[in-house]
C-alpha cells in the first residue's frame, strides 16, 4: 500500500534536488571509488573496496527511499484549506493558559519541520490538539510525559 505524504510544493522540490544531487553526483563518486579500490588488487582484504560498497549500499537505500517519497508525495493546496480553523500549514498564535506566554508555530508536512523556524509537525501532540480549532477555543493536550496543558487559540492565519 503507498504511503501517501502530504508535502509542501518547496517541501516536493526539496526531495527531488536531494535525489537528483544524489543520482547524478553521489552515485557516479561512489562507482569511481568502488573501481578505484577494485584496481589496488585482491579485494579479500581491501578495507576501501568494503567501504566504497557499504557506502554504495547506503546510498541506494536513500536514493529508493527518496523516489518512494516523491511518487507517493500528495501536494498541498493552501487555497483549498479554510482558513478559520487549524489545519496544516496554519501558522498559529496560541497562548498557554498555565502562565499566559504567548507562541506562534506554522503546522507543516514531518519532513518539512524545523523548530528554529517554529514550523512544527502536524504530527506532535500540540499540533494534534490544535487541529481544527478556531480562534477563541481552548486545547487541551497531553504531552507524550503524561502533562496535560491547555493552549487558547489567539489567531490563525494561512501563508
Amino acid at each position: 500500500m503507498a504511503n501517501i505524504q502530504y508535502v509542501t510544493k518547496e517541501g516536493l522540490d526539496k526531495l527531488r534536488a536531494e535525489l537528483d544531487q544524489l543520482e547524478s553526483i553521489e552515485r557516479p563518486k561512489i562507482t569511481q571509488q568502488i573501481a578505484e579500490a577494485r584496481d589496488k588488487g585482491d579485494l579479500s582484504e581491501n578495507a576501501e573496496y568494503d567501504a566504497a560498497k557499504e557506502a554504495q549500499g547506503l546510498l541506494e537505500m536513500r536514493i529508493s527511499k527518496l523516489k518512494d517519497q516523491v511518487a507517493n508525495a500528495r501536494v498541498i493546496d493552501p487555497s483549498q484549506l479554510d482558513s478559520s480553523k487549524v489545519s496544516i500549514l496554519s501558522s498559529v498564535k496560541i497562548k498557554n493558559i498555565a502562565n499566559g506566554v504567548e507562541m506562534s508555530y506554522t503546522l507543516v508536512p514531518e519532513t518539512e519541520a524545523d523548530l528554529s523556524k517554529a514550523k512544527i509537525s502536524v504530527n506532535t501532540p500540540i499540533a494534534k490538539g490544535l487541529l481544527g480549532k478556531k480562534v477563541g477555543e481552548i486545547a487541551d493536550i497531553t504531552l507524550p510525559n503524561g502533562t496535560q496543558m491547555q493552549f487558547e487559540v489567539l489567531d490563525i492565519k494561512l501563508d
